[in-house]
């Protein structure tokens, strides 16, 4: 997990790096982050499972599930290319607090008043980062935060399908989905002339290599968690998915000279916090449940 969360924010970068220096849309590297991951994991998959990898039991869902994916992905996209990126993953780990909100409004989950307070306290962490950004950026320093929902949804669906198909092949089909809905959104780009979804090839050599890059940090960094959260519980690996601030902070500054100033790293240090407590409190009441 640790490995996994080192390695993601690396993929993020590189969609700033060819928003910036190779003058490609958010939309069109959004489009090759699903469509080389298919390309890099498909023929693994075939080789290991044949074509059951793609037998779904629930096959619009899971679909459904990567165009939100998708979705996701595009926002983060357009986000790192404007902001810097430790800016865009601080605001973006809000998405701990809307899981737990939808999880507690649509599935029952008990939250306690001490968590709704940490949800509390984590929004308003948000709204330090968001704070400035905003007056720099506009209504672009929210897009991490409709990232964020629409992530939370995606982690949800992903709870509220529970065990009708296995792991590979709802990874799979998500990213057939997410491949889909991109081709969907790059269509309409290009109709409507939004510079952002247009359609756009690599301006070097060195640009569809670190495309393919792309794509296979994104499909075997996410074979880690998948692996991940099969040998250890939630509440032992939630706490790493922090690592990806850690890495996108040193990634931001090395290959772009972004750095969080004091204001920023005291609106961090509150998500984090809050989202520890929040990762405590759960494994707690775990236990509790268990010794009763």
């Amino acid at each position: 997990m640790a490995s996994a969360m080192v390695v993601l924010p690396v993929m993020d970068a590189i969609a700033k790096y060819m928003a910036t220096f190779e003058a490609m849309s958010p939309g069109q590297v959004t489009f090759y982050r699903f469509f080389f991951q298919l390309v890099c994991t498909l023929p693994l998959l075939f080789a290991a499972f044949g074509w059951a990898a793609l037998s779904a039991k629930r096959p619009w869902v899971n679909l459904l599930r990567g165009a939100l994916h998708g979705a996701a992905s595009l926002l983060f996209f357009v986000a790192v290319k404007y902001m810097p990126l430790a800016d865009v993953f601080a605001i973006y780990f809000v998405e701990p607090f809307m899981l737990a909100a939808l999880s507690a409004l649509f599935l029952g989950d008990r939250v306690g008043w001490r968590r709704w307070l940490a949800i509390v306290v984590g929004f308003g962490g948000a709204m330090i980062v968001i704070q400035p950004s905003f007056e720099i950026f506009g209504w672009k320093a929210l897009l991490p935060v409709a990232c964020a929902f629409l992530y939370a949804v995606y982690l949800f669906m992903n709870r509220a399908v529970g065990m009708a198909d296995s792991p590979l092949t709802m990874q799979t089909m998500a990213g057939i989905g997410g491949t889909i809905f991109m081709a969907v959104a790059l269509s309409i780009g290009a109709s409507a002339g939004v510079a952002d979804f247009a359609p756009s090839l690599p301006a070097s050599w060195l640009g569809l290599v670190l495309l393919l890059i792309l794509g296979s940090i994104s499909g075997y960094a996410h074979m880690l968690v998948v692996r991940a959260f099969r040998l250890a519980p939630l509440s032992l690996l939630a706490p790493f998915q922090y690592f990806e601030i850690i890495s996108a902070t040193i990634l931001g500054y090395a290959l772009f000279g972004d750095f969080p100033n004091l204001s920023k790293w005291i609106g961090i240090l509150i998500i984090v916090g809050s989202g520890l407590f929040i990762i405590w409190r759960e494994r707690v009441q775990s236990r509790s449940m268990k010794s009763a």
